[in-house]
């Protein structure tokens, strides 16, 4: 059997996080009758979406119906666009925001340790299983200058 060779255009949307996990739900016609319009395209497909509603005057039903979106979604779509542009349509980084174990006082109280004893290993001493590579970092974030 033989492999397909991957298609550079896919390639770039999924490195870019922009590559629509269900493009066959695309029934819009617009898609299928233009070179120009990916549905594999997320970003360009979310955007037509929304465009359609506010531009054309189709219902929000009829648009994410048509999208492959529901409507919660079209309106979740408008509110990433209104507030961060085109790249507001793109979905979010998955995973942890920030450092969520190593709280401010954690990390206070490990400085302070390793001040008594540079020995000492802070991730087992402390009750909460962080990797130690966590630890320098949030150290170092703790000890660099606060920028203005």
């Amino acid at each position: 059997m033989a492999r397909r060779r991957p298609d550079p255009k896919e390639e770039a949307l999924r490195a870019a996080r922009a590559l629509n996990p269900r493009p066959e739900a695309v029934t819009d016609p617009a898609f299928a009758e233009s070179e120009f319009l990916d549905p594999r395209d997320l970003v360009q497909v979310r955007y037509e979406m929304v465009r359609r509603v506010r531009a054309e005057g189709q219902t929000v039903s009829a648009a994410a119906a048509s999208f492959g979106f529901s409507r919660p979604s079209w309106y979740a779509a408008a509110a990433a666009l209104d507030a961060g542009g085109l790249p507001g349509l793109l979905p979010a980084r998955p995973g942890p925001r920030r450092a969520h174990k190593l709280t401010a006082e954690i990390v206070a109280f490990l400085i302070a340790a390793l001040a008594e004893d540079p020995g000492l290993r802070p991730e087992e001493s402390f009750g909460v299983a962080v990797h130690p590579r966590s630890v320098e970092r949030a150290l170092e974030r703790a000890r660099r200058p606060k920028s203005l």
